[in-house]
């Protein structure tokens, strides 16, 4: 006998069918299907075929009906596992459904299944109460759905916007889930197809309406059993009349269409009833943001009059021992740390109540700026505002304290048991450093700085608060002054310097002009009569210099006096530093902080020695950043894109914590613009005089790089941005047109851009506007010496628009160099060329020794290599094997060794 004859049909219906049953396998597999039942009356056992639609999509409703039974009983490790297979069996239907479209239940399973987890995941009191597995699934699989969701956005989207129209869907659906698990041996539940199992045909669905409800009211129960009489006659005549496959794709008449619309409207309105009473419970029940309503309050309110019992005498040892109890709870599971900390107020404030002296406030306001530290554990996360402004007050109120009471003595190698909390005839002792929490929130103020948006006003905000952070460093500078050790000021001193030396001073620049004129308030007065930053610096680092005796402490100091004297145009001083300090042997051995930071410092020198027109100086300071082409990177202004072969995500986040704030930052478009001007100051004349020479080196690649981009453009418009203003200019220069030339380095944008970034910008134009013109004039008498017999200095000073001296000065130094095979005529102020360009034969032969001093290089270094033993001669004096031992080589050098021989 089936089930389904056991849960309440008619008595005729049980006569009809008590003969024995005839069970047929289906085709397909077994996807939990029941056996087909027919009645007896069929005398021939007969077999449905199902489509592979129907296949499918009742494998996906079964996955589907066992994900939303494990939401039910919030089982997130169970949902994990279905909603991996039910991707799987998804990918399997992929065929059908690009021909049918995304089922509706599909969309609706993954919106409520992300929603519910983006619910667990708000729950933070559920959160902490989930086992290890559960919680470690929920992270996975938020993870997952989020990511998988993105494919569907459209349909999701859609589906939120208008879920009533799923309802009659959702109820059939739950009537067909709850059907399958009380009936099994009526014809058309075994020959149900998946789609019938979402979307029922309306004649077959009002007979089946019995079978959902058993938690309905009894007017819901009379309708069902109207519509079981009904569906009876009605399948009576069907089986007369039809085979199963007919019965099964059956549909009712108009009229049972309107009934059955009609019921289906009703049950889905009294369905969204229930389901928004549910809601708002649970939402009264778990949402965070309603605990006004609740009458009695955060746990810390009833906690209140619990802090000791009633009738207690408060004094010292009660409020440590309470101290105590609340500390033990710091870092485990499940311990509300903002509660803590409110504990370690309200204990403050009940120890200076019952007047138990300033000891006891210190140690307390210890260990609540300890536990403001700790409120968040992970290292990446920063402190939230009101968290943050609450550490400051916190911090100073405890440098009050010390301040006012100079008996207190304070020391992280004070033990517990020597502490003296209570006796004022003795000196207090509190455990405790100082030190320590103002390192810790310095950190804090760049985890902060590094986490927040650099455009917007908050940045802002927060960047005001530095000023306070700097007064805090200068008052515990002050205390330690007195009180600390030499190792504690060192660390102290440092942490001042490093919030003042990339800071230029104005001040400072102004009074270095000019005698400063009367100041418009008592505030500016103020800053005039001020230390200077540079007289600041020089005092503190060498204090260091003079009494540290960690490494690191002192190189952090060298760089940031190095990097100071730079930023301010001194640049003398900031060489002789940092070649005596001989910090470019050994730098590669140094933590990544420190790197970043000397890298920081060898910028600003290159950036100071083109200003001050060491121009082959600054090249050789920017040339390492600007070749590696990670200039960013390397100064801790962000990430580059790397695949995750070379850069996990742990690594990615420690990298992200070295970076340096914005405000920090230097502009990486002027870096790049100088050190391109610096190199097409000294590649274009060393091109031009070596225009024959098949062994000559590149000074800069990146250069090089550019001017190759340059040439490889097929339409050249006027140029735009930084780099095509530094070519443009190159081309102009290797044709000695410096006028053109200028006009490209120094116009409205790029003055915009790059030169007014500059404390003293017309001092720096004016500087580029010589070094162009000396150096279109160098290459100028380089690429056409070859033209002119002899040249006066008059016309040459006329056309660079350069003095007399200056013009025989570069030439007299071009001649002594044997750059330029000429002669001075110093009565009629010309310059006389000798013929020195070589011959084609002469060419020839040049060729030819080149390529067969480049064989015997590679032979020796074969041979070498094979030895062991290569590194000798061609490596140590290649130079001098070009320029030295061979004339050859040499511009002109051939003629000059005839020349020679003639006299």
């Amino acid at each position: 006998m089936s089930r389904f004859f056991t849960t309440g049909s008619d008595s005729e219906s049980e006569s009809s069918l008590s003969g024995d049953e005839l069970v047929a396998k289906p085709v397909g597999g077994n996807y939990g299907k029941q056996p087909l039942l027919l009645s007896e009356d069929e005398e021939d056992t007969k077999r449905i075929v199902r489509s592979a639609k129907d296949k499918r999509f009742e494998e996906l409703t079964n996955l589907i009906k066992t994900i939303r039974n494990a939401m039910k009983i919030r089982d997130v490790t169970k949902c994990l596992e279905e909603f991996e297979l039910l991707g799987k069996a998804y990918g399997k239907a992929k065929s059908i459904v690009d021909k049918e479209g995304v089922p509706r239940f599909y969309i609706r399973i993954l919106a409520d299944l992300e929603d519910y987890l983006n619910e667990l995941w708000e729950d933070k009191e559920g959160k902490k109460k989930m086992n290890k597995n559960n919680a470690k699934a929920l992270s996975t699989l938020r993870q997952k759905i989020r990511k998988y969701n993105r494919d569907y956005e459209t349909q999701l989207t859609a589906y939120r916007q208008n879920p009533e129209q799923s309802a009659d869907e959702d109820e059939d659906k739950k009537s067909d889930d709850s059907e399958g698990s009380s009936s099994s041996g009526e014809d058309d539940d075994e020959g149900m197809s998946a789609a019938a199992f979402l979307k029922k045909k309306e004649g077959v669905g009002e007979g089946r309406a019995k079978f959902l409800k058993k938690m309905e009211d009894e007017d819901e129960d009379e309708e069902d059993s109207d519509d079981d009489e009904d569906w009876g006659s009605s399948d009576s005549e069907v089986k007369k009349d039809q085979s199963v496959y007919s019965f099964l794709t059956r549909t009712g008449t108009e009229e049972d269409k309107k009934v059955l619309e009609k019921k289906r409207e009703e049950k889905a309105k009294k369905k969204q009833d229930r389901k928004s009473k549910k809601y708002e419970d649970d939402e009264d029940d778990n949402e965070g943001g309603e605990w006004e309503k609740v009458k009695g309050g955060v746990p810390l309110v009833k906690e209140k009059p619990k802090m000791f019992a009633k009738g207690t005498e408060i004094n010292h040892a009660v409020v440590v021992k309470k101290l105590n109890e609340i500390l033990q709870a710091r870092g485990k599971k499940g311990t509300d740390r903002a509660a803590q900390i409110d504990l370690l107020q309200l204990l403050v404030g009940i120890a200076a109540e019952n007047n138990l002296g300033v000891a006891i406030d210190v140690k307390i306001k210890f260990n609540i700026v300890a536990s403001l530290y700790d409120y968040n554990p992970n290292l990446a996360t920063y402190m939230k505002p009101e968290m943050w402004q609450k550490c400051l007050d916190c911090i100073d109120e405890l440098l009050d304290i010390l301040f006012a009471q100079p008996n207190i003595f304070i020391g992280e190698n004070i033990a517990e048991d020597s502490e003296n909390l209570s006796n004022s005839e003795q000196p207090y002792r509190v455990r405790g450093c100082i030190l320590t929490l103002v390192e810790r929130m310095d950190e804090e103020f760049t985890k902060i700085m590094q986490n927040t948006d650099p455009h917007s006003q908050e940045y802002v905000d927060h960047l005001k608060d530095e000023a306070r952070v700097c007064k805090i460093i200068e008052r515990v500078q002050t205390y330690l002054q007195d009180k600390g050790t030499t190792e504690e000021i060192c660390r102290i001193y440092l942490r001042c310097i490093l919030h003042t030396y990339y800071k230029f001073d104005y001040k400072a620049h102004q009074r270095q002009q000019g005698p400063a004129g009367d100041s418009k308030s008592e505030q500016d007065q103020a800053e005039n009569e001020a230390e200077d930053s540079a007289v600041l610096m020089e005092r503190l680092c060498k204090f260091i210099y003079a009494k540290d005796r960690t490494d690191r402490i002192r190189t952090c100091a060298i760089l940031c006096h190095i990097y100071h004297h730079a930023l301010h145009d001194r640049w003398y001083q900031a060489r002789d530093l940092m070649l005596m300090s001989h910090l470019q042997d050994n730098i590669q051995h140094a933590d990544p902080p420190v790197q970043i930071l000397y890298n920081r410092t060898m910028v600003q020198l290159g950036i100071c020695a083109f200003r001050q027109g060491m121009i082959k100086d600054a090249h050789n300071a920017l040339l390492d950043i600007q070749s590696s082409g990670r200039a960013k990177e390397l100064l801790g202004q962000g990430l580059l894109m790397r695949s995750m072969q070379e850069r996990n995500q742990e690594q990615e986040k420690i990298e992200k914590r070295r970076q340096v704030p914005f405000h920090m930052h230097i502009n990486l478009e002027l870096l790049e613009c100088v050190y391109l001007v610096s190199a097409m100051l000294l590649e274009i004349p060393y091109m031009a005089a070596h225009e024959f020479d098949a062994r000559r080196r590149m000074i800069s690649k990146q250069f090089h790089h550019q001017l190759r981009v340059g040439e490889r453009q097929p339409l050249l418009g006027p140029p735009e941005s930084m780099r095509e203003h530094v070519v443009a200019a190159s081309k102009a220069m290797k044709m000695g047109d410096w006028k053109t030339c200028h006009r490209f380095i120094v116009n409205e944008k790029m003055n915009g851009k790059v030169w007014d970034l500059f404390p003293e910008a017309d001092k720096v134009r004016g500087m580029l506007v010589r070094k162009i013109q000396e150096e279109s004039l160098r290459t100028y008498l380089f690429t056409y010496s070859s033209v002119y017999d002899s040249i006066s200095m008059e016309i040459l000073s006329d056309m660079f628009e350069l003095d007399l001296p200056t013009v025989h000065s570069i030439i007299s130094k071009m001649i002594i160099n044997e750059e330029l095979m000429a002669s001075l005529d110093q009565p009629t102020q010309t310059v006389v060329m000798h013929r020195t360009e070589p011959t084609a034969q002469q060419n020839m032969a040049l060729q030819l020794a080149e390529k067969l001093g480049s064989l015997v290089e590679n032979n020796e270094r074969v041979f070498d290599q094979k030895q062991g033993t290569y590194g000798g001669y061609f490596r140590d004096q290649k130079d001098g094997y070009r320029k030295n031992e061979g004339g050859y080589l040499r511009r002109g050098g051939y003629r000059q060794q005839e020349r020679q021989s003639n006299y």
